[in-house]
């Protein structure tokens, strides 16, 4: 009978604890926005991300661009 209880308190802890999981990556993916516009805290870092990245391609495409028309 021992067992038994054991293995349920077991699988309790594991739903408790993907619970939290999910409920964590709501919150930082959906909630936790200042500004109004939708998205969360993860979700305006990886944009921001993203933004720097594609900035950073356009500036390295422009002095490409420069450097051969310079020819």
């Amino acid at each position: 009978m021992k067992a038994r209880n054991r293995k349920g308190q077991s699988t309790l802890e594991y739903i408790i604890l993907v619970t939290a999981v999910i409920a964590v990556m709501i919150y930082f993916l959906k909630i936790g926005n200042n500004n109004g516009q939708g998205g969360g805290v993860l979700y305006n870092t990886v944009l921001n991300s993203y933004n720097q990245v594609s900035n950073g391609i356009t500036t390295l495409t422009n002095q490409l661009t420069s450097s051969w028309n310079a020819l």
